[in-house]
């Protein structure tokens, strides 16, 4: 678990720089999830850091499978300076865990709500999971285990997360693409959705 860890870390730091802090949070019967903070210009980046350690598992399978099966850490990217965006450590690690704690499997085009607002006087409550690869290069682990993906998080709104429900991730990424919708923006409205 240690050794998946200080490999994650490593691809985080190779990707994004050092890490200008970090916070642990742990909550009761789950490992502790660390969120690191990176600086880039006028961009934060908030990303997971053990949520990885063991791969996710199916609620419907009978057996957890120690070595085989998803891993993920998770990376919110925002714009520095009009919202305390620090303040969302502990609702993305509630999410990190979320794995552990209820048996989910976060994959790209799922919707994550934490049910309150992300950072004080955030217009978001949920996240959409986004496709990995981007940012942070998936890192292979070799033999059996299968790689760990850094999934981008975009912030979605009541209204948005919503929208999706009905028509898709893809057709909300659409509508933000062709809006021209700044996905950093901590204080962002909803995107037009009629």
């Amino acid at each position: 678990m240690g050794e998946v860890l200080a490999l994650v870390e490593a691809r985080l730091r190779s990707a994004l720089g050092e890490p200008d802090a970090r916070a642990a949070v742990t909550f009761l019967g789950t490992d502790r999830i660390e969120v690191l903070r990176f600086i880039d210009g006028d961009v934060v980046r908030y990303a997971t850091l053990g949520m990885s350690a063991r791969p996710m598992t199916d609620p419907e399978d009978a057996l957890a499978d120690p070595v085989k099966g998803p891993r993920a850490e998770l990376v919110l990217s925002v714009r520095a300076g009009s919202a305390e965006t620090d303040k969302v450590l502990r609702p993305l690690a509630v999410l990190a865990s979320s794995p552990q704690v209820e048996g989910v499997v976060v994959a790209p085009g799922n919707s994550m709500d934490v049910g309150e607002a992300l950072w004080p006087g955030a217009p978001f409550t949920s996240v959409l999971v986004a496709e990995s690869g981007g940012l942070v290069e998936d890192l292979e682990l070799g033999g059996p285990m299968d790689p760990v993906r850094f999934l981008p998080l975009l912030p979605m709104t009541p209204n948005e997360a919503a929208w999706k429900r009905v028509h898709g991730a893809e057709k909300l990424q659409e509508r933000w693409l062709t809006q021209g919708t700044d996905l950093r923006d901590p204080l962002r409205s909803s995107v037009p959705l009629t």
